[in-house]
């Protein structure tokens, strides 16, 4: 294959680095970053260290270990994982996660595995929100793969195909796991799904039959679970227009939401690596119709990401809320009850709506994930 075959949507390699490094640290955004993060004590070692990294494991390791630390630090209570003993340090997988934010879900699961001393994995990241050549550095620098989200119907397969080819690369020649939402977009209303759009990609580049191509891939499903949903008042926001009228993104929404996210408070935050689902593949009816087949793949995902998914006091509440009970009502208390209904009241300031439809869009945010587990038990 070409060298250059894949530069559109790669990662940067080892030797565009430091130049990267050089563009980030002058860049005005890197100064709030530092300020936002770190004191000031700090800011000239870590710049001082940036001018010396020249790999991407040194601005993983060293840098973005630093800041998502720093992150939790400030604006979670705890973060938990499970599952790291269902995977292996020599396989590469596809980590096919849900999805609640824009960064901190695929960067918590790199620092977990950084933790874990396993390697990185690469992130697929939306063009979209690639808002300038600052971000780009940081994403690029940071193992991202670009999704190109727009263009013809013949472009936008041929950008599946790049990015089907790219991945299975990833994963079967060079044992490099990668990250990728279940669907394109943050959940919304509290239910994760996965989009057989995404599971058609990954058989794009296929070389026998439809099953074992998926089998190739190590498919695990990853679940990351918020005690307080990252940007919830602005999901709910872009629900409540979207029923009346057609969602038009304001300009610079993407990174109020990129910034959101990483300010707000979060409570716990719980991160589950499932087991790989091939031996669930194994089991599916072959005869069926590409949709149907790709249908059951995403139901399997499905079920684990809704049985994985960690409920805490918030859903439970929101759930009692919405169907008017208290089934769950020993899992929260009056602080509980109070933080939801302080962010509901600031739902509903931001939006300015139907209060009684704000607030069924707010609460089902919370309570989705406990209807899901009900549903599978």
């Amino acid at each position: 294959m070409p060298d250059n075959e894949f530069d559109a949507i790669r990662p940067y390699f080892g030797d565009e680095i430091p130049a990267a490094l050089d563009r980030i640290v002058s860049h005005p955004d890197f100064q709030h970053l530092l300020n936002y993060l770190f004191p000031p004590e700090k800011h000239q070692e870590i710049i001082n260290g940036l001018k010396k990294f020249s790999t991407i494991e040194n601005f993983q390791h060293q840098v973005m270990r630093a800041i998502i630390n720093s992150i939790i630090e400030k604006t979670a209570v705890s973060l938990t994982f499970s599952g790291i003993e269902n995977i292996s340090k020599e396989k590469g997988y596809i980590f096919l996660a849900n999805h609640r934010d824009i960064l901190l879900d695929s960067a918590i699961l790199n620092l977990i595995l950084v933790n874990n001393d396993f390697n990185t994995c690469e992130i697929t990241w939306g063009d979209n929100l690639i808002i300038s050549q600052f971000v780009e550095d940081i994403g690029k620098s940071n193992k991202m793969i670009t999704v190109f989200r727009n263009g013809s119907p013949k472009e936008m397969l041929q950008n599946s195909q790049l990015l089907s080819k790219y991945i299975r690369r990833s994963v079967t020649q060079k044992n490099q796991s990668v990250w990728i939402a279940q669907r394109k977009g943050r959940s919304k209303n509290g239910t994760d799904t996965t989009d057989m759009s995404v599971l058609k990609m990954f058989i794009l580049s296929r070389e026998n039959s439809i099953i074992e191509s998926l089998k190739d891939l190590n498919i695990t499903p990853v679940t990351i679970s918020y005690e307080w949903e990252p940007c919830d008042s602005l999901k709910v926001r872009e629900l409540y227009i979207s029923e009346t009228q057609e969602y038009v993104k304001e300009e610079n929404e993407d990174l109020q939401s990129i910034i959101g996210g990483v300010v707000s408070e979060k409570g716990r935050i719980h991160l589950h690596i499932g087991n790989q689902i091939n031996d669930e593949l194994d089991k599916l009816d072959t005869d069926m119709r590409v949709n149907q087949l790709m249908q059951q793949v995403a139901f399997v995902v499905d079920r684990h990401v809704h049985a994985d998914y960690r409920l805490w006091s918030s859903n439970y509440l929101a759930y009692d809320m919405l169907t008017g009970g208290a089934r769950f009502a020993k899992n929260y208390d009056d602080k509980t009850r109070e933080k939801l209904n302080e962010r509901l009241e600031k739902t509903i300031d931001l939006i300015d709506g139907d209060r009684v439809k704000i607030t069924d869009l707010f609460l089902r945010l919370y309570a989705n994930p406990v209807f899901n587990q009900l549903e599978i038990k």
